[in-house]
């Protein structure tokens, strides 16, 4: 093949990996994962969140693509911290990230994975898209018994289908995903049993922790014909060791969706939150926050902690390996915000309350 088929190949792949769209989106009449009533923001066939962005259609992904500028990244961008080898359970917390925006969280004596993610590449294709520059902060192998898996969307950053289903053989978890995903991850293992619930609903995973789903700013896709026909959400776990706050990517909008969270739950013990893949912004301003808005959520939420992800493992958009966690700090210091209260993770680091 070409270069320049590869490299057509990758950033077509790279843009489905982000939910890439075009006005084929809009040309299914008939939603193949969910079918359930209407809502506030459900349509009959498609979700929208209330701040919902006009779509980008197919000349805005061409723009961007044709005009791209970004900084390129290294081969391998390896994690100063060893990869961990978490114990098997944890009555208070413990939270480790694995990479990206994949988290291992272990509060109340439950083992939780979020958006695990161990594939080579972010992509639906074996060959092409989004590549892992950094191994994964704990070794498939080393994973503790796993109890739940939790799954905010349906993009290949955050939703690795072959994981999930091993992780379904290996240790028969309870799988939690927003509407119509179950759909998408029974796709990889018919005998997969997933509890599905709508923004504002809720799981009890025992041992006093409650999972819930909240909005966030952000749609969904799997192709190039399925738009927004899943649901996306944030999660917010909240047990004995406080309320934690999960956010897998989302726009800062208005901020509206944080100002709810400290409303209705308090302010977070702990929020994680994305940082990366923000630029250009403006075609990422809608669905992804930058480190200066992530600061701004912090703010808003009131948060005593916050760990930054979704950065220095796939380049998915323009901005540098290394820029996210320096314009974190940047943020914060223009805030005055103490640096140590929100930290931009690497792959195998541990956070514990002090």
């Amino acid at each position: 093949m070409k270069r320049r088929s590869l490299l057509t190949v990758a950033s077509a792949a790279t843009v489905m990996t982000l939910g890439g769209v075009g006005y084929a989106a809009h040309r299914r009449s008939r939603n193949p994962y969910y079918q359930g009533p209407k809502s506030d923001h459900f349509d009959g066939l498609r979700f929208h969140s209330p701040e919902q962005a006009a779509d980008k259609d197919l000349s805005d992904i061409i723009r961007w693509q044709l005009s791209r500028e970004g900084e390129a990244w290294p081969a391998q961008f390896p994690s100063p911290f060893p990869a961990d080898k978490p114990p098997e359970r944890v009555e208070a917390l413990r939270v480790v990230l694995i990479g990206h925006a994949s988290y291992l969280v272990q509060v109340a004596g439950r083992n939780i994975l979020i958006d695990p993610v161990f594939a080579k590449r972010a992509s639906p294709l074996r060959f092409a898209g989004p590549k892992r520059v950094n191994p994964p902060g704990i070794a498939y192998a080393d994973l503790p018994p796993i109890d739940a898996v939790l799954i905010t969307h349906n993009h290949y950053d955050h939703l690795d289908g072959p994981t999930v289903a091993r992780l379904w053989q290996d240790h028969q978890p309870t799988i939690l995903s927003p509407l119509g995903n179950d759909a998408i991850l029974r796709g990889y293992d018919d005998t997969m049993a997933v509890e599905t619930r709508d923004w504002g609903e809720s799981l009890d995973l025992g041992q006093g922790l409650t999972v819930h789903l909240t909005p966030a700013n952000h749609w969904s896709a799997r192709g190039l014909n399925d738009r927004r026909m899943a649901l996306w959400c944030a999660f917010v776990l909240t047990s004995e060791a406080g309320v934690h706050y999960h956010v897998g990517d989302t726009g800062l909008g208005d901020g509206a969706i944080f100002r709810a969270i400290a409303e209705r739950f308090g302010p977070p013990r702990l929020a994680t939150l994305p940082i990366g893949a923000y630029e250009p912004r403006w075609f990422m301003q809608p669905q992804h926050m930058n480190p200066e808005d992530a600061v701004a959520a912090l703010k808003l939420l009131g948060a005593g902690q916050a760990l930054g992800h979704h950065w220095g493992t796939f380049r998915l958009t323009d901005e540098g390996v290394e820029r996210p966690a320096e314009a974190l700090d940047a943020a914060l210091d223009a805030a005055g915000v103490p640096r140590e209260r929100f930290l931009a993770l690497r792959p195998g680091q541990v956070w514990m309350p002090g």
